[in-house]
């Protein structure tokens, strides 16, 4: 296959087919991708060799390093979660939410040999993933209908001569449910539980909920010790990426000096992408505050347009407060293939992302009510 070089031409001609396959596909509304991040003006980097290692907290003696870029995303974000002192968040800009997820676990390993990780059965695949990598004993936990956390069974589970390791979600997967963070402190402290680490995954609902006025949902005023996001879900950036926010006495636990490249390695991965810093802060900046509360706003009005659309045909569907996920009865096969829904046994999710109007989801709903082998009159709900 790579015995002689192709001629340019050919290479163009394959690289435009693909891109003409993937621009004429239907919209993508089971999976939470912001497809509207403007990146031209991004180019010109691609072709620099952009690798980050170690701290980005630490300068160190290789070229090109985008730790400015990294550290200023980390702060703008700690901010954002009411991290004490922003001068001294800890943390990096991870690969995607499987690593800050691993990363947050193996944070609690580190300050908790003994421990025992609990997180509910709604949690993302990563979770278990972890465990299995950490060889940390781990209970999963039941949850309630609508995806949160069960907390009588959480009580039930947790082990008191153990420290607790626990993983609450800031919107499940699938149903975009939020772990109540003060019910688990409360049973915590029930328990006579002193010993515990908490990391919250956030990986979609961690670039909305603050830009949510009404909204409640843990920062670092509470005693957690790392919490994870993507990058490429609400923010936009292209390739996969992700930030993990940690307490900076968690990761002096794991610190170790490399001196072949000058530096203090705090990080999972060694060489990492130096480029999604740059798309991060760059989206950071050239949406604002006021940018990002927007898109917020426009993605729950037609998440509610759609719960309220299928309310109207007697469609089984709910949504939690605050949430831009819609969950709703598994859909006919065909609606499924052609809108690419997350299915997950008799449910399936629509996720209203930023290019997500109305129109699109109009044209879903008719495909739907087209499709159904008869009318629902259900007013089914989980």
């Amino acid at each position: 296959m790579f015995a002689e070089p192709a001629p340019q031409a050919t290479i163009a001609c394959r690289l435009q087919a693909f891109l003409d396959h993937i621009t004429t596909l239907p919209a993508s509304l089971g999976y939470p991708l912001n497809t509207q991040l403007d990146v031209h003006l991004l180019q010109d980097l691609l072709s620099q060799p952009l690798h980050n290692v170690g701290n980005p907290w630490t300068d160190h003696s290789r070229r090109h390093p985008s730790h400015v870029f990294e550290r200023e995303v980390l702060q703008a974000l700690a901010v954002l979660y009411e991290f004490p002192n922003t001068e001294t968040v800890a943390g990096y800009i991870t690969s995607g939410g499987t690593e800050g997820n691993l990363y947050g676990l193996y944070l609690a390993r580190e300050k908790y040999p003994t421990g025992i990780l609990y997180f509910s059965c709604e949690s993302h695949y990563s979770v278990r993933k972890s465990a299995h990598l950490l060889r940390v004993p781990f209970q999963e936990i039941a949850t309630q209908a609508q995806g949160e956390l069960d907390y009588q069974a959480l009580a039930t589970a947790l082990q008191p001569e153990h420290p607790a390791i626990l993983l609450l979600n800031i919107g499940t997967t699938m149903k975009g449910a939020i772990d109540n963070l003060e019910m688990v402190l409360s049973i915590l402290q029930a328990k006579g539980i002193q010993d515990f680490y908490i990391h919250c995954d956030a990986a979609l609902f961690g670039m909305t909920l603050p830009f949510i006025p009404q909204a409640t949902y843990p920062t670092f005023r509470y005693p957690i010790q790392s919490l994870s996001i993507s990058g490429h879900k609400f923010l936009g950036a292209p390739m996969p990426c992700g930030i993990v926010l940690c307490r900076p006495q968690m990761v002096a636990n794991i610190a170790r000096p490399i001196n072949y490249i000058d530096t203090i390695d705090t990080t999972l991965s060694g060489c990492r992408n130096g480029h999604t810093p740059i798309i991060l802060w760059y989206a950071l900046q050239l949406k604002g505050y006021t940018g990002l509360q927007a898109e917020v706003a426009q993605c729950l009005a037609h998440a509610q347009y759609l719960e309220q659309q299928l309310q109207a045909m007697h469609y089984p569907c709910f949504r939690h407060p605050h949430s831009i996920i819609v969950v709703l009865k598994k859909p006919p096969q065909v609606c499924i293939e052609k809108w690419q829904l997350a299915v997950d046994g008799d449910w399936a999710h629509i996720v209203v992302m930023q290019q997500v109007q109305q129109k699109i989801l109009d044209q879903f709903l008719t495909d739907l009510r087209d499709n159904l082998a008869t009318p629902v009159i259900s007013s089914e709900l989980v």
